[in-house]
């Protein structure tokens, strides 16, 4: 497979002594010509052309930034040192000034601030005492401008390294943006899962037992009243299909796909009257009461109250006993809005009703998941619930919503 320039460029990133090795290889081959033709600004007097060991050391000094990434400020004291004692030969330091300015830069861009310092004071001390040692205007000229190269190649060093910084902050905090945005979205998924499942639980549980009470009923008097057997089995199909839609209803909230799903608005405090007749239907004597401002409630909250007075009424029809009585209590006054449901039952131990399935043993007995439900519906919007059986016998379920900041 061919190698595409930025695949090229990615396998340099990833092997950088290999670029720098040849990069100080090719200082090194093009400082032996230059020692020979004399010095960058002309060829001072007093100097000489390097011998072996002036070439040697000048060699290993311009091989030096093979080592910038590893050992950058080691290797400018070795240039430096080689410069000193080259002028103390009086011997041409060649491109050896070129490697010093890679080393400057290379420090600046890759270390801290007080070391990069360190380097260009390091250098700017080297061109001083060159300075001093040279015998010629030119000469000392050519020092001044390699240390005033040196200050602008520390300033374009660390100018990088800044942006680097900045950069590598800017995707550190997009990356932590992402992973809170994550983090928020798997805790919308999952407030939205235990939501669905709060509603399936009322609509499985409410209808559900409506439907058990139902067959009950049914059985008890098919032989003697065949038209009431018929007429409890046709409440138990038109519950049956209500409980299919409102669950058709939630489970569309799940689909994936790009056709929203088909889906009746949610029931309120305007359908109580509806789910009390519901219930009068399965065999439990309801009355009702609602009064109060009748300004329009937020939907949650009208959800919630509808919720409420469900599950409250489905618990008195399982548990109560089959000669309760159950009142409804929904009063909006200003600021708050209160929802009673009360019975008067003495759990199912009347016959008839004891053989029903999942009937717990006592009216007292009746705080399981879907009374949780309603605790965190109630407690989601601020509001008081108080569960628990009454004075005179039954059960209560007693709520109040405040509506003044409801989110």
């Amino acid at each position: 497979m061919r190698n595409t320039p930025g695949g090229l460029r990615a396998w340099l990133s990833g092997h950088p002594l290999i670029p720098d090795a040849a990069l100080a290889v090719a200082l090194a081959v093009a400082a032996v010509p230059y020692a020979h033709a004399g010095l960058l600004l002309g060829a001072p007097a007093g100097l000489m052309e390097p011998d072996v060991l002036g070439l040697a050391l000048v060699v290993a000094g311009c091989l030096s930034p093979a080592l910038r990434r590893h050992l950058p400020f080691t290797m400018l004291i070795l240039v430096g040192l080689i410069e000193m004692t080259l002028a103390s030969l009086h011997q041409s330091g060649s491109l050896l000034w070129v490697a010093a300015l890679m080393l400057v830069y290379t420090i600046a861009a890759q270390r801290g601030l007080a070391l990069s310092l360190c380097a260009l004071l390091v250098s700017l001390i080297c061109r001083v005492l060159l300075v001093a040692a040279s015998g010629g205007l030119g000469d000392r000229t050519a020092h001044l401008l390699v240390a005033v190269l040196a200050t602008t190649m520390w300033i374009t060093g660390r100018s990088v390294r800044l942006r680097r910084a900045y950069l590598a902050e800017l995707r550190d905090r997009a990356e932590r943006t992402e992973q809170v945005r994550e983090s928020d979205t798997r805790a919308a998924r999952a407030e939205e899962r235990s939501r669905i499942a709060r509603e399936l639980h009322d609509v499985v549980a409410h209808h559900v037992s409506v439907m058990t009470v139902q067959a009950s009923a049914a059985r008890r008097v098919l032989a003697t009243n065949p038209d009431g057997a018929r007429e409890a089995l046709s409440a138990i199909e038109e519950t049956g299909r209500a409980a299919m839609a409102e669950m058709r209803n939630l489970v569309g909230v799940l689909r994936t796909d790009a056709a929203p799903a088909e889906r009746n608005p949610q029931p309120g405090v305007r359908e109580i009257p509806a789910l009390v007749d519901q219930m009068r239907e399965a065999g439990l004597p309801t009355q009702l009461d609602m009064g109060g401002e009748g300004e329009r409630l937020p939907p949650g909250v009208d959800l919630a109250v509808y919720r409420l007075v469900q599950e409250a009424l489905t618990n008195c029809l399982r548990h109560a006993g089959p000669q309760a009585r159950a009142w409804v209590t929904v009063r909006q006054g200003p600021g708050e809005l209160a929802v009673q449901v009360e019975d008067d039952g003495h759990g199912p131990e009347a016959p008839g009703l004891s053989g029903l399935p999942g009937t717990p043993g006592s009216s007292g007995d009746r705080t399981g998941h879907g009374l949780v439900g309603i605790r965190e519906r109630v407690a989601l919007y601020g509001g008081v619930l108080r569960i628990g059986p009454r004075p005179e016998g039954g059960f209560e379920v007693d709520a109040r919503f405040p509506l003044k900041d409801v989110p």
